[in-house]
């Protein structure tokens, strides 16, 4: 399969804008004191809602459609299903292998970075970087899933950057602030979380550099499944947890209805 450098540079171009958003995370932690629980808890649902739809409507139906046309009704399905399950296992065991206090599923408010429990300036900073370097390994899968799906579809690609930036938002928080206590420096806080983002894009790239020469039908097939499984599993496990440890379980579900809704309306117009 061959793509045209415009549809590549849109593509990498949706996986940076994702990518970067930590950084938004970032500005909104030196300039907030308290967090908007309501706000984060409706745009986290939003964003699993948007993933989730566009994961089981959209991309897990295109995934069959292609390798059932070249393997058969049913190996093309149990491949779907491997791929789809692969992707789970891949992000599951990323997410096993990172201590919970540093991995950036673990969301925390502003207040609580602001003013820990746990020791001295030198711990706040190993927090930070420890953080940004979980974030970092999350962000090669993401920036996977949405420079695959752009360059297929940049319709999709639009939807899964947007929902991906979203969810970075908080992460650019839990890198930024104990760094900048640690440090008193907002530009270094600022830069290792924007720093932290870059691993998206990165990710991105390497799947351009690695798979492309090799891309065909059947194997575009299993990478989309594999992206369908590493979206469920992000909203599942993180987006949605996140939302409730907020405190704001209703809004967080009136989030989620509201993302899968947009999605099948944008669907069916465009």
């Amino acid at each position: 399969m061959e793509f045209s450098f415009d549809q590549v540079l849109l593509a990498f171009g949706f996986s940076l804008f994702a990518g970067l958003s930590t950084g938004i995370g970032a500005a909104f932690a030196f300039f907030t004191k308290r967090t908007n629980t309501k706000v984060l808890a409706v745009s986290l649902g939003f964003s699993a809602g948007v993933m989730i739809y566009i994961s089981f409507v959209e991309i897990l139906a295109q995934s069959f459609a292609s390798l059932q046309s070249h393997l058969g009704n049913k190996p093309g399905g149990w491949v779907t299903a491997a791929g789809f399950f692969g992707g789970i296992l891949l992000i599951g065991i990323i997410d096993k292998l990172i201590p919970s206090e540093e991995n950036p599923h673990e969301m925390r408010s502003i207040e609580e970075i602001r003013h820990p429990s746990a020791g001295p300036d030198q711990k706040l900073m190993r927090i930070g970087v420890l953080t940004a370097l979980a974030i970092s390994i999350h962000n090669f899968p993401e920036g996977m899933a949405s420079f695959m799906a752009a360059l297929i579809n940049p319709g999709l690609g639009v939807a899964i950057a947007i929902a991906i930036a979203i969810h970075n938002v908080p992460e650019g928080i839990a890198v930024s602030v104990p760094v900048y206590y640690a440090t008193g420096s907002r530009k270094k806080a600022f830069r290792l979380a924007f720093l932290s983002g870059l691993a998206e894009p990165v990710g991105a790239l390497l799947v351009w550099l690695i798979l492309m020469p090799f891309m065909s039908e059947v194997l575009l097939g299993i990478m989309f499944a594999i992206i369908a499984g590493i979206m469920v599993y992000i909203s599942l496990d993180e987006l949605l947890p996140a939302a409730e440890q907020y405190g704001e379980h209703h809004l967080s579900i009136y989030g989620l209805i509201a993302g899968m809704a947009v999605m099948a309306v944008s669907l069916l117009l465009f």
